[in-house]
């Protein structure tokens, strides 16, 4: 037999192998997952915030220093806070998947929906608030 033959057996054995790997492998990866997730807690402590690796929130504490807070206060800091944990869930999903998928679309595909953190983004300029929000015609 020349190097262009495969012998049918063993390509079904290789192929079942990689399956059986591949198999393994998502189970490992789905059983990772099922643990992974976020918290965070505000500056001060007032909130704190769990969620699941989907971002679902899974637990939310208010401390009694939160009932001080204005409603709008409390409001915005309990979102941030949420929005802290599904960061810190979605850093998880990404170390995790990238253990199983390695760097390319998939993982690119998890990270393009991964919350951003609004520290990180870019100043806006002026013409983008501008053209945002444009003033009103004053006649």
């Amino acid at each position: 037999m020349d190097a262009a033959q495969v012998d049918p057996a063993q390509w079904l054995a290789d192929y079942d192998r990689t399956l059986a790997r591949a198999a393994a492998n998502a189970q490992a990866a789905s059983e990772s997952l099922s643990r992974a997730g976020g918290r965070a807690v505000s500056p001060r402590g007032e909130v704190e915030a769990e969620v699941g690796a989907s971002g679902a929130l899974t637990g939310l504490r208010l401390s009694p220093a939160a009932r001080a807070l204005e409603a709008d206060t409390l409001a915005r800091l309990i979102l941030s806070t949420v929005q802290e944990a599904h960061r810190a869930a979605g850093a998880q999903v990404v170390e995790i998947m990238t253990e199983y998928v390695g760097d390319g679309p998939a993982l690119q595909l998890v990270r393009d929906n991964i919350p951003a953190d609004p520290a990180a983004a870019p100043a806006r300029t002026q013409d983008e608030d501008y053209f945002t929000n444009p003033p009103g015609i004053v006649g």
